[in-house]
């Protein structure tokens, strides 16, 4: 008998704690419902560097990203020192969840990040379907553009920074003055010296740079120019000897050349208070061509210049007679810190920067995104800038060094660009040059990531 009242006190106990976890269940999900029905938001951190482009593109694809979202709000933050503001509070653990900054900057945030393993893998973004559309990432990105060491820093298959707005790159001179000269655009090393030999005659130099960084995209094409693909990959990848070989030798005797045809006022003014100077000699007719990119059209807008002015924009030249000529693709990227608070979302967000809808309102503002058919809607000076690997013999080349662990001392980009103005001005041989850079490439390759 006292062990049935046992039983039953204890089968009513289970059974009243049995009730009372329903009870408590159904009140967590009403509470939950009531969470979700009362509208509140998940808050997405976009850090986005302000550049020629404007902020208005930044505000109006927030905006339509938003109304795709209504669960999100975007708290986005634009400025042109983006790396001097994002750094302190980076410093001090708040992250941003999404960053557009680009590698190649003189403050090397991106590349800082990169290095200290701070960056998201967002490979399965491109699997992604696009908000609001039906279709993937991957299928709307052209060919290439995720296969690179701009957005594989570590050169193992997966990518970590997205490929953004893209310019083709190349020399840019005045095609009024070619017209007027009746010179022809060079496609050999062999007819640029020919050339610069002529304006020499009349007082125009051949060259002239905005400041040393701008041989990044330059000596890329050389260096895809020398060896193709796979040997500009081998020196990206800091391979043994490689800025010791004969195709790099090539490369960078040639540089060494050009300083013989350089404006005697370029290294003075390749600084970034004043090489806006130096993009000016072209304009004046006093330098024939420079590196850059499209972008370099905005920037000097209000500039004055020579009377029948007109962009023109060529390729590298090639290294022999129907030898393939380069021009360096360069992009801006797209990232996740891997501190970020909300990388789902940061994903979901990098995702619809390829809509159809986000292409477009970039596109207005004059930024375009590597994606099928962008460049049929291109007109006028535009689309000749874009349209440049339509000329035969012309290719697209892209990428950068391969992501190290930090090595004291050893800094590629400040080695190989930053020794230019010494070679331009005669300061430093390309033999002292090329062994500077094999020197460092030899330390950097066993950090590799």
């Amino acid at each position: 008998m006292k062990k049935m009242k046992f039983l039953l006190t204890v089968s009513i106990i289970l059974v009243i704690f049995t009730l009372a976890a329903c009870s408590n269940g159904e009140e967590k999900e009403e509470k939950s419902a009531d969470k979700e029905g009362s509208g509140e938001k998940t808050t997405l951190k976009v850090a986005a560097l302000e550049s020629a482009y404007g902020t208005e593109m930044w505000e109006n694809v927030v905006k339509s990203y938003e109304e795709v979202n209504p669960n999100v709000e975007v708290d986005l933050q634009m400025e042109k020192n983006l790396e001097e503001v994002v750094r302190p509070n980076m410093q001090a653990g708040d992250y941003p969840d999404v960053l557009l900054l680009a590698t190649n900057r003189e403050e090397a945030l991106t590349e800082t990040l990169i290095k200290e393993d701070g960056v998201e893998n967002i490979t399965d973004v491109f699997d992604m379907q696009v908000p609001g559309e039906e279709t993937k990432v991957n299928e709307k990105l052209l060919e290439g553009f995720t296969d690179t060491l701009a957005t594989n820093p570590y050169a193992d298959g997966e990518t970590y920074l997205a490929p953004m707005f893209y310019s083709p790159t190349g020399l840019f001179y005045n095609a009024g003055l070619f017209e007027e000269k009746g010179w022809e655009v060079p496609k050999t090393w062999d007819e640029m010296w020919e050339l610069g030999d002529k304006a020499k005659e009349e007082g125009i130099s051949l060259f002239t740079y905005p400041t040393s960084n701008y041989f990044d995209t330059l000596l890329g094409s050389m260096l895809y120019a020398a060896g193709g693909a796979d040997f500009y990959s081998s020196a990206m990848t800091y391979e043994d000897g490689i800025w010791e070989s004969e195709e790099a030798t090539k490369a960078l005797e040639t540089v060494e050349k050009l300083a013989g045809y350089v404006h005697p006022n370029t290294v003075a003014n390749a600084n970034p208070n004043d090489f806006t100077k130096n993009q000016q000699l072209v304009l004046d007719n006093k330098a024939l061509f420079m590196p850059n990119g499209n972008w370099v059209v905005d920037e000097m807008k209000e500039a004055p210049r020579a009377e029948n002015f007109a962009w023109g924009m060529t390729s590298i030249p090639a290294f022999e007679d129907d030898g393939d000529r380069y021009a360096f693709t360069f992009f801006e990227q797209i990232w996740i810190p891997k501190d970020a608070k909300n990388k789902d979302v940061a994903k979901d967000f990098i995702a619809y920067m390829y809509s159809d809808e986000a292409a477009d309102t970039f596109l207005e503002a004059g930024a375009v995104q590597p994606i099928e058919g962008i460049t049929e809607q291109l007109d006028g000076q535009k689309q000749t800038f874009y349209s440049i690997y339509d000329e035969e013999g012309v290719l697209p080349a892209m990428g950068t060094f391969a992501s190290t662990k930090p090595v004291p001392g050893a800094n590629m980009g400040d080695t190989l660009y930053g020794s230019i103005d010494s070679v331009i001005s005669g300061d430093m041989t390309f033999k002292e040059w090329q062994e500077k850079i094999e020197e460092v490439s030899d330390k950097l390759r066993p950090a590799l990531n």
